[in-house]
């Protein structure tokens, strides 16, 4: 388990309230996708926005809970929570394009190894006394990079708009990183948490445009 930093209560409040504010806002991206998947879409769609949606709100809750709380014992509890449902955010946010847009063999595999990693992430959070950042660090980047790895398939499958929404979220991820480990700078932490919330909209405008249907909607 890694140690909890110490951070002013001015500092907690506003990471509380950033994730916070996410928490309420996946709980009703999740409502609406789902009532749109459901309305104009199938299986797929319906499943992937479930997904998705409620990687969203484990993410954001998990952070919230873990800001919010002042007992260390509780604290702690929930900043496991908070680290290991990265992995899952992470898997959730690949499972509408590997469900929807790519499917087939391509579709399949990537669903198969982001989830495989996630599991592994969840276990090594969660299993380990003692954390190592880098190394999770390393794990967050390189499965949100790993699509590039795809990128042939990814380009023929999603729309460019769409690609260009993963692109910028992804890079609103990656930038936040920058504050995540600036520990001298002063709310530094909810700094991250503004470029982590960039980074879901941005993705979320993804799915809800490029993966849910829209062209038989009147």
């Amino acid at each position: 388990m890694s140690k909890t930093k110490a951070y002013t209560v001015a500092e907690e409040i506003a990471h509380a309230l950033t994730h916070g504010v996410g928490a309420i806002a996946a709980i009703v991206g999740l409502i609406f996708m789902l009532v749109w998947a459901v309305s104009y879409g199938d299986t797929f769609h319906v499943v992937s926005a479930a997904i998705y949606g409620a990687s969203l709100i484990l993410l954001y809750l998990a952070s919230t809970l873990y800001h919010a709380f002042p007992w260390p014992r509780i604290k702690a509890f929930f900043q496991q929570m908070d680290h290991a449902a990265i992995y899952v955010l992470i898997a959730g946010t690949y499972t509408p394009f590997a469900l929807v847009n790519l499917r087939g063999p391509w579709g399949w595999s990537l669903l198969g190894v982001v989830w495989g990693i996630a599991v592994v992430g969840v276990i090594m959070e969660v299993a380990m006394k003692e954390r190592k950042k880098w190394l999770s660090l390393s794990l967050y980047l390189g499965m949100g990079w790993m699509a590039l790895i795809m990128i042939k398939p990814m380009i023929d499958s999603v729309e460019p708009g769409g690609l260009w929404l993963l692109l910028a979220g992804g890079l609103a991820y990656t930038f936040g990183v920058i504050f995540y480990v600036w520990k001298s700078l002063r709310y530094h932490h909810a700094i991250w948490h503004v470029f982590v919330l960039a980074g879901s909209v941005l993705h979320f405008f993804s799915v809800f445009y490029f993966v849910l249907p829209h062209s038989d909607v009147v």
